[in-house]
């Protein structure tokens, strides 16, 4: 049976600064398949790579990423202290890390943000790639949002983020979506099962290597999602054994 593949979520972020160089690296070093990461959209449509929708959590910048240039993004330091201001991560775009993800034959799970929702057509262009270089797949909380992938380019991988509302009898409606991620506490047979009859891979988040479900996993699960890929991995391994 094939190890199902670990994706680091926003790197390896236990180790390392979230969606940093530095994290993405780490991710590598412990045995990562992939990356996880979250794009937001500037104010001049520049996909850049950070969750929150201000820089004030990382960067102590209060500025809405929507109201900014990426020539003004490029100068916030990120980082949890005051040593930022000299040491501190920069933000990068998604074309750096599709590079990245490239050289170093990583696959990339790509979390669209709420600055995609109802973003200007300009962006479509983004969506009219064809991404040969790398595997790839488009996830979001807002469907509309994977709706709109579909309607550019139907051969791009999107997934759907449920959440405790996602009816589980009618995954077959979620035609925007090639797979569903969901938080691990949905990680529940009867859930499974539906998901595997309706052929709807599963990829699961917020997975901390302690699961025992890692040994021995449901079929429909294509991915875990987690900030530990080194203690996921020696799971899985531990079954190889």
């Amino acid at each position: 049976m094939m190890r199902v593949p670990i994706y680091a979520h926003r790197g390896a972020s236990a180790y390392a600064l979230e969606n940093s160089s530095e994290a993405f690296y780490k991710a590598i070093e412990l045995g990562a398949d992939g990356l996880e990461i979250d794009l937001q959209l500037t104010k001049d449509l520049v996909p850049i790579v950070t969750h929150d929708v201000d820089f004030w959590r990382l960067g102590r910048n209060r500025a809405n990423v929507a109201s900014m240039e990426y020539e003004d993004v490029k100068k916030i330091k990120l980082g949890t202290s005051f040593w930022r201001l000299v040491t501190g991560s920069t933000i990068q775009t998604f074309e750096e890390v599709l590079l990245f993800a490239s050289k170093n034959q990583l696959a990339l799970n790509v979390e669209l943000k709420e600055t995609f929702v109802g973003a200007p057509e300009q962006i479509n262009l983004l969506f009219k790639k064809t991404y040969s270089h790398v595997d790839i797949h488009f996830s979001s909380f807002h469907y509309e949002v994977l709706e709109r992938i579909k309607q550019c380019n139907p051969m791009l991988q999107t997934a759907y983020i449920g959440t405790k509302k996602t009816n589980w009898h009618e995954l077959g409606r979620l035609t925007a979506a090639d797979a569903l991620h969901m938080h691990k506490r949905h990680y529940v047979q009867t859930k499974l099962d539906l998901a595997f009859k309706a052929n709807m891979p599963l990829r699961f988040y917020g997975i901390n290597g302690n699961e025992k479900y890692l040994v021995d996993p449901h079929p429909v699960v294509s991915g875990w999602i987690t900030d530990f890929p080194d203690l996921v991995l020696a799971k899985q391994l531990k079954k190889e054994s």
